[in-house]
């Protein structure tokens, strides 16, 4: 077995290495245009391409060394917000060593908050793109993160537009399949936080329909975005470090739907479009922080709950409305001191999820905030994640996550049976 993937590795290496930027199609059609924002050559535009999503447009194996693996950079169909075909960038990790018998199981991580640009791709910067990387390659599993629509390529990220960035997520999976050499099974997990805990929620809610191939087993969302219209109100506060969410929102949701269901005008007043005038070309989330020095009153003209137009999108993007439950095992993680998205939202969601019929567990963790939470929780959200792929049953009151700190209590392990109470 082991020469065998040896072999397959070295006839995987010979051909990146002879074409830089591969593609899985040989339609002849498909064309690339120049490299976007001064980004490297693989970043280029691409027209007249296949439309069914999951289509590996191209690939590069990439010379950066992460311990137990090979990477790939990859460009793949998906679609957008409007359902139209859409190509998007990102990343595929493969374990080094024996393939598992059958093949690899697959975590798709869903990334958080990081900016609206094409130069903000988490793909640029393989050794840092995914948390817990190291832990999950060692527990042999293939892990492929998506740069969304508009990071690593043109135009601005649809940000907190749950089934565009869903459908990113899952397209991706689909992607890895085509990798030549590269034996994968139909099973799938995915794992985001922040922006990407409403990612992950979404793919927990489209996945059967989207892709009846796959077969997701489970879903991690940390700290997800939900009960979205008090949102507003909490980043009206003139002390909120945070207050430009909103300006991101406004910005991402016209993206996605455009100015007929999206009229940025309703919500933008001329100090908001000068304040973002940048986002289109700037990551660092600091940078964009322009609004903390301005009141939200300042910067839109009304509240955008009060907009028939903004609020029917405000339903639509938010976890809290979903009417319809599914089965696939969901864990929500939290921290209890998280500064940026209230601990009482993640609450109200599970309660509405619960009340729905869906099959949930919450862990909180005090004294955690909403970055801190991530690698206290990793032990526990991986020994959950292997649960998942072994098949066993869930709920399981047997495991209690042990994570918090030593100077904290045992974090609370909440379901859908024992009730939401902190």
């Amino acid at each position: 077995m082991k020469s065998k993937v040896f072999l397959t590795a070295i006839a995987v290496s010979l051909v990146t290495f002879f074409c830089a930027s591969c593609s899985t199609t040989s339609q002849s059609s498909v064309k690339f245009g120049k490299p976007i924002d001064n980004l490297p050559s693989f970043y280029t535009t691409a027209y007249n391409y296949p439309t069914t999503p999951g289509t590996l447009l191209k690939y590069q194996q990439l010379p950066q060394k992460i311990d137990g693996a090979t990477v790939y950079r990859v460009m793949y169909v998906s679609r957008t917000e409007l359902g139209a075909p859409t190509y998007v960038t990102g990343l595929v990790y493969v374990p080094n060593g024996p393939v598992p018998k059958g093949g690899y199981n697959v975590i798709t991580w869903a990334h958080g908050t990081n900016g609206m640009a094409p130069i903000c791709a988490p793909s640029l910067n393989p050794a840092t793109a995914v948390p817990s990387l190291q832990q999950l390659l060692n527990d042999d599993y293939v892990v492929v993160a998506s740069d969304y629509q508009g990071e690593g390529t043109p135009g601005l990220l649809p940000y907190l537009a749950g089934k565009v960035a869903a459908q990113n997520t899952i397209d991706i999976v689909r992607a890895a399949h085509h990798i030549p050499g590269l034996l994968l099974t139909k099973n799938y997990l995915v794992w985001g936080h922040s922006e990407g805990g409403q990612t992950a929620l979404f793919v927990w809610h489209i996945a059967k329909q989207y892709a009846p191939e796959l077969n997701l087993v489970g879903v991690v969302a940390g700290a997800p975005p939900s009960q979205l219209q008090y949102i507003y109100s909490f980043l009206s506060g003139s002390n909120s470090a945070f207050k430009f969410y909103v300006l991101m929102v406004a910005l991402g949701w016209n993206t996605a739907y455009g100015n007929k269901l999206a009229p940025l005008n309703q919500v933008f007043n001329p100090l908001a479009y000068q304040v973002t005038k940048n986002y289109a070309h700037q990551c660092a989330i600091k940078d964009a922080l322009a609004a903390i020095n301005y009141k939200l009153s300042q910067l839109t003209k009304t509240d955008p709950n009060k907009l028939p137009a903004w609020h029917k999108l405000i339903v639509a993007n938010d976890p809290g409305s979903f009417t319809q439950p599914t089965q696939i095992p969901l864990l929500i993680i939290q921290g209890s001191q998280d500064e940026q998205i209230p601990v009482i939202t993640s609450q109200l969601l599970a309660q509405h999820l619960c009340s729905i019929g869906a099959q949930l567990q919450r862990w909180i963790y005090p004294g955690q905030n909403h970055g801190s939470v991530v690698p206290v929780s990793a032990n526990d959200m991986l020994h959950w994640i292997n649960d998942r792929f072994e098949n066993k049953p869930f709920p399981d009151f047997t495991f209690k996550p042990t994570g918090a700190t030593p100077e904290e209590p045992p974090p609370l392990d909440q379901d859908c049976k024992t009730g939401f109470t902190s």
